[in-house]
């Protein structure tokens, strides 16, 4: 479970869903728009902050795991998966969460565990493979 209160000064700790890489993640807002800001090493990425909600409901109306399916933005995701649907044009908000040309994929690597943490979601925490679900 990640640590910190989401703030820039105190952003969550948090790791992948295999454990492999530590990352962190805070809420800020950028053009007038709630974002959350994902740091890896010195890669920033964002992230619309509706996905939280978004990707919540979507689980819940899935009803069981759904498997993650991380993929950078230039690789097609696998049907079916997290990342599937954060790109796809029939989610809330019509298409991509991520906000970064040429770095908005990974919906299914670095969102999972920040909703893990704030209670919205169990996730696993496989080798490879992972899967999660509403809470």
């Amino acid at each position: 479970m990640g640590k910190g209160s989401g703030t820039k000064d105190d952003p969550w700790q948090l790791s992948t869903p295999p454990g492999t890489s530590h990352y962190t993640m805070h809420k800020d807002e950028k053009d007038g728009v709630a974002i959350i800001v994902c740091t890896v090493g010195k890669t920033v990425l964002h992230y619309d902050a509706r996905v939280l909600n978004d990707l919540q409901q979507f689980l819940k109306e899935q009803g069981d795991w759904v498997e993650l399916g991380s993929a950078d933005e230039q690789k097609a995701p696998k049907e079916g998966t997290v990342e599937e649907w954060g790109r796809s044009s029939s989610n809330p908000i019509g298409g991509w969460y991520g906000l970064k040309k040429g770095l908005r994929g990974r919906v299914g690597m670095y969102i999972p565990p920040l909703m893990e943490t704030l209670g919205l979601a169990e996730v696993e925490h496989n080798p490879k493979n992972n899967r999660m679900r509403a809470l």
